[in-house]
């Protein structure tokens, strides 16, 4: 039996896409969302089923096998006494690599460590990083295996206290056993904006490649040593708003940075789980993002 044909963006109404975002994003509740999608479900396909086409299929987009020999993974805790006292995350390694490797934070959404955001860690560590992905929701229990639970637990989360259990990962990372104690991170959405954020707190972090997240505090932006890939989507209202004031105080603080905001894509363009799926953008992102810390976090080799 043939699988029916991936949906895109394109088959949902624009108006339809901006219900999900707010949905997504914790600014319309699911009858909200049903209710407002009503309008547009047109014969068999009712609001409900638009909201089942644009959920995430983690298995059916999976890359990379969590078992895949080329790999070593694990569950590692991690001391944050300014936080929630301790975290957990999700760290993959090369399984043969020698010699010290680079290594990559990966900050996922506002859903926790889902199995997107680990397949996204693994596909970094068979480019040859120690990739590292804290769950931000292991004080309330880590991922619990459904998304909707996922967003509802993560508004309790005090962020002042989250914010600090990222600062400590990364600071793990520095000595991690394997690694080159050169730094950088990558985030989605939420991820993103934590990627801005410890780029204005973190010195030493070498690079940053924050994806349709929300800048910084503008009065931190001169903190930023770090170099900048900087993804948006084209349509995106709620993120691009601040971009125009961020990128100013990039330029003003002198900050190393590049813009990528492919045309006609949306909102998580990069998350090949969900019908704004993009793949030509995406595989044009991700490009650039190893382009990114190949650059910055590999070593130039000393002449023989």
């Amino acid at each position: 039996m043939t699988a029916p044909p991936r949906k895109t963006a394109d088959d949902f109404d624009p108006e339809v896409l901006r219900l999900f975002d707010r949905y997504v994003h914790g600014q319309l509740d699911r009858r909200g969302f049903l209710t407002g999608a009503a309008r547009f479900a047109v014969g068999a396909t009712t609001a409900a089923g638009l909201l089942a086409a644009l959920a995430p299929r983690f298995a059916a987009a999976q890359q990379v096998k969590p078992d895949d020999d080329r790999l070593r993974a694990e569950y590692l805790e991690f001391s944050s006494p300014k936080g929630y006292g301790t975290g957990r995350g999700y760290l993959v390694r090369p399984a043969n690599a020698s010699g010290p490797l680079p290594v990559v934070l990966v900050v996922h959404e506002n859903r926790g460590l889902n199995p997107h955001i680990e397949d996204v860690t693994r596909r970094l560590a068979l480019e040859g990083f120690i990739a590292f992905a804290p769950d931000a929701l292991f004080p309330h229990g880590g991922y619990p295996g459904d998304e909707d639970r996922a967003r509802a637990e993560f508004a309790k989360l005090d962020q002042t206290r989250t914010r600090q259990d990222f600062i400590a990962a990364a600071t793990l990372l520095q000595s991690i056993d394997g690694g080159n104690g050169r730094i950088g991170v990558v985030g989605f959405c939420y991820g993103g904006g934590i990627a801005n954020f410890l780029a204005t707190q973190l010195p030493h972090l070498r690079a940053a490649a924050p994806f349709y997240g929300s800048p910084p505090p503008l009065e931190d932006v001169p903190n930023i040593k770090a170099d900048l890939l900087v993804v948006l989507a084209a349509n995106d209202e709620r993120v691009n708003g601040a971009w125009a004031a961020y990128e100013a105080a990039l330029k003003k603080a002198g900050v190393q940075y590049e813009l990528y905001q492919p045309a006609g894509t949306q909102h998580g363009f990069n998350n090949d789980t969900t019908p704004r799926y993009d793949e030509a953008a995406a595989a044009e992102a991700w490009k650039r993002t190893l382009a990114l810390f190949r650059r910055t976090l590999i070593p130039e080799a000393k002449p023989g």
